[in-house]
C-alpha cells in the first residue's frame, strides 16, 4: 500500500505511475462526493475531471502534514470548492484534457467503469429509496456531513477541515442531521408490498 504523500513525492520526481495510482484511488470517492452536490451524472463527470486537473496543476503547492490524511483532505477540499463554484455559476463546465506523456487521458479511462456507480446501486433497493428520499429533504450541509462521515469514513475533524467549519459545528450538524433523518424516516408512511 502506497501512502498518498509518498505518491505525490514520487510523481513530483517524475514517476507518472504514482499519479495514476492516486487518480485510481480517489476518482470514485471524488465523483460520488461531487455527485451529491450537483445531482447530475454528466455534470459530476465534468466537475470530477476539473478537480483532478486542479489537483494535478497544484501538486507542487501541496503542503505535507504529519498525519496521513493530508492529501485526502486536500483533494476533497478542491472537490468541494469546485462543486460549489459550479453551483454558484450554474454554467456548463468546459471539458478539460488530462493526458499523460503518451497522450492517454487517465481520467477518462478510469471513469469508464463497467460496474454500476453507488447512486445507481442504491436506487434499486426499496429501503435505499426511502433513505435517499429522506436525505434529499435534509439541507446540503447536513447531507454532506452524513455522507462524508458514513460513506467516505472521514472523522469529524477531517470533515471540519474539508467544509471549513469549526469542529463543534460539524459535530452539532451531525447530531441534528441524524435527528431530522430519524424523524423523516419515522414519519414516512410504511409501504405495504403489493
Amino acid at each position: 500500500m502506497y501512502y498518498d504523500e509518498q505518491l505525490v513525492v514520487d510523481y513530483l520526481k517524475g514517476d507518472e505511475k504514482s499519479l495514476e495510482i492516486l487518480i485510481h484511488r480517489y476518482l470514485k470517492p471524488i465523483y460520488n462526493f461531487v455527485y451529491r452536490y450537483v445531482g447530475d451524472k454528466e455534470q459530476a463527470d465534468d466537475i470530477t475531471q476539473i478537480v483532478f486537473v486542479k489537483a494535478w496543476k497544484n501538486l507542487k503547492k501541496f503542503h505535507f502534514r504529519s498525519n496521513g490524511s493530508a492529501f485526502k483532505i486536500w483533494i476533497f477540499q478542491i472537490a468541494k470548492n469546485t462543486a460549489l463554484d459550479f453551483l454558484r455559476k450554474k454554467k456548463t463546465i468546459p471539458f478539460s484534457e488530462f493526458e499523460n506523456t503518451q497522450g492517454e487521458n487517465i481520467i477518462m479511462e478510469t471513469l469508464r467503469d463497467p460496474l454500476p456507480l453507488a447512486p445507481e446501486i442504491l436506487e434499486k433497493a426499496d429501503i435505499a429509496k426511502s433513505l435517499n428520499g429522506a436525505m434529499e429533504k435534509l439541507s446540503l450541509t447536513y447531507r454532506m456531513v452524513l455522507f462524508l462521515h458514513y460513506n467516505d469514513h472521514f472523522t469529524f475533524r477531517e470533515i471540519a477541515e474539508i467544509l471549513g467549519e469549526p469542529l463543534n459545528t460539524v459535530k452539532s450538524q451531525h447530531r441534528r442531521a441524524l435527528l431530522i433523518l430519524k424523524k423523516l424516516l419515522t414519519d414516512a408512511p410504511n409501504k405495504c408490498p403489493s
